[in-house]
């Protein structure tokens, strides 16, 4: 039986579009770019330099763009550990830099394990409560009216979109004071019912409008989408524009106010800060493996597919065995108790994907194309637009990655295969190949942090920075025992520089801070990054914190 159940990707899309009104006639109407949001800081003297004119908070105030800091978290949102809590461990780390950084960044995979909506008090919200309006009183604060001190921009994980089979949920419930006892032996970290599709995710965290009416949906937009959209935005499929006509030369969008209003526009979105296109994006509805051919190579790969998860099974079982007798209150059992669930969430998560490339029809394997379309527009109108200075991306699959189990997966294939062909187009579009297409791109989905670099790979996709920050508080992996170098058609395409997961009996989870200057003036200014990994270690039942040397990056490389 199959323990968690992932969306087919046309059932995502279709339910999240009707949960944000995608391309409802209002947005046209009002001139309203469905995808774009802006921050509105709220004021405090008339002395600081954030303080802008919300209508016009998308207007770059200056050529020059100013240097500025934010935090990255990713795979991180679990109560499973019963006598510690590493997600509270990295979270104290990132409250120390809270002051001086503008934003965080999530890179998916916000709540495990099944991204249910009753696990957000637990798993999300005392976690967290020192980035919450109220979070003094965590206990209070419902997960769909959650208000951010500090602007929390996530994407959706794999298992923000988990559902459990029905007799799963059935069996959970009515199990559960079974659960509770066994809770000192294994913590399974899910409920008795699952995220219903990315509900849970678009009720904490998109401006869901799904229960407007009409009537409500208008005066709701003319509030909070009134920021207008610097007249340079010319993309030439958004809510505001239809297909046949040509872009009006000022949109609106939704206004982000820390404090106040923390809701995202889209499951997909972008934004600017100080010079910088940011672009989030769904990576969970272009993940999906091309079908196996029926040529004698697909039948071949079917039946090494099929073997493999036989002998992953098994082992699942002699895990789940082992588990069962083991005692949490005696030190040695509780670590082999705690390294059992991560090798069995590692199985879990590799027999999905090999249930994805074995059972997927053409039907299926639907691609995102729209999304890919916009992200296609996007990078090419921040190419073309002088005032912007440098790109981010961040969406949860990496499509470069040296964790042990995730590269030879089908949805990294498919991630790293559809956004090449996205940057290809753009690169064939704007014809730049001094500098990367793309300034750094972060990632979750392993569980580490790593940082890669592509090399001259023939595609849009070469000499750029990939940092994988997905170790922030569930299980750590380890990196793969091929090593570091990575390679296509026994050809090096990347290289991990630095990774950081399980190793012996260390455990270092992490968070990252992001400081972004500028080297250079007026067009010629480019982005230079300082990655400095925060990490809160475990070693032989004790804890130590600690930062890393920073990990600089030119957008010359």
């Amino acid at each position: 039986m199959r323990f968690v159940v992932d969306p087919a990707i046309k059932t995502k899309i279709a339910r999240m579009k009707e949960r944000v009104h995608w391309q409802h006639p209002a947005f046209k109407q009002l001139q309203i770019d469905q995808t774009q949001l802006t921050f509105v800081d709220t004021p405090t003297d008339n002395t600081n330099p954030k303080n802008i004119d919300p209508k016009n908070s998308t207007k770059e105030q200056s050529s020059e763009a100013a240097e500025f800091s934010f935090l990255v978290i990713g795979d991180s949102g679990t109560s499973r550990y019963i006598t510690d809590s590493p997600q509270r461990r990295v979270t104290k780390e990132l409250i120390k830099h809270t002051d001086e950084c503008e934003f965080i960044l999530h890179t998916g995979d916000v709540v495990y394990l099944v991204g249910s909506s009753e696990q957000y008090p637990d798993n999300f919200i005392k976690p967290y409560r020192e980035f919450l309006v109220g979070g003094d009183s965590p206990h209070k604060i419902r997960f769909d009216k959650m208000t951010f001190k500090l602007p929390f921009l996530p994407v959706l994980g794999n298992h923000d979109y988990y559902d459990l089979p029905l007799i799963s949920g059935i069996l959970s419930k009515a199990l559960s004071p079974l659960r509770r006892l066994l809770r000192r032996r294994i913590n399974l970290d899910v409920g008795w019912h699952g995220s219903h599709q990315g509900e849970a995710f678009a009720r904490a965290f998109l401006d869901y409008t799904y229960q407007l009416s009409d009537r409500q949906l208008t005066n709701h937009l003319k509030t909070h989408y009134c920021a207008a959209v610097s007249s340079h935005h010319t993309a030439k499929k958004t809510s505001a524009t239809a297909s046949n006509e040509a872009p009006t030369s000022e949109t609106h969008c939704l206004r982000y106010v820390p404090g106040k209003f923390t809701r995202l526009p889209n499951r997909y979105y972008t934004f600017r800060k100080n010079g910088i296109d940011f672009f989030a994006l769904d990576s969970n509805t272009f993940n999906a493996p091309q079908p196996l051919a029926t040529a004698p190579a697909g039948i071949a790969m079917r039946d090494r597919l099929e073997k493999e998860r036989d002998r992953l099974e098994e082992n699942m079982r002699s895990f789940t065995a082992e588990s069962l007798t083991l005692n949490t209150n005696i030190p040695e059992q509780a670590s082999r108790a705690s390294s059992l669930y991560s090798k069995m969430e590692q199985i879990e998560e590799q027999i999905q994907d090999i249930d994805k490339q074995l059972n997927i029809s053409p039907k299926e394997a639907a691609v995102d194309t729209e999304q890919l379309e916009w992200l296609s527009d996007r990078l090419i109108d921040s190419w073309q637009d002088p005032t912007a200075k440098g790109r981010i991306l961040y969406f949860h699959h990496p499509p470069y990655v040296s964790e042990a189990t995730k590269w030879a997966q089908g949805q990294t294939l498919a991630v790293r295969l559809r956004l090449r062909e996205v940057l290809d187009q753009v690169q064939l579009t704007i014809g730049e190949y001094s500098r990367p297409l793309v300034d750094l791109v972060l990632n979750g989905h392993a569980h580490c942090f790593e940082y890669l670099t592509t090399v001259e790979t023939g595609h849009g996709d070469r000499i750029i920075p990939w940092v994988i920050c997905g170790g922030s508080g569930f299980s750590l992996r380890r990196q793969r025992k091929e090593g570091p170098i990575l390679k296509e058609f026994d050809q090096p395409v990347a290289k991990s520089h630095l990774f950081v997961g399980r190793s012996n009996r260390r455990r270092p989870y992490s968070g990252l801070r992001v400081d972004v200057t500028f080297s250079g003036k007026g067009k010629d200014q480019r982005p230079q990054f300082a990655l400095r990994p925060l990490i809160a270690e475990r070693y032989q039942g004790k804890w130590k914190s600690y930062e890393m040397a920073p990990i600089l990056l030119h957008a010359e490389c």
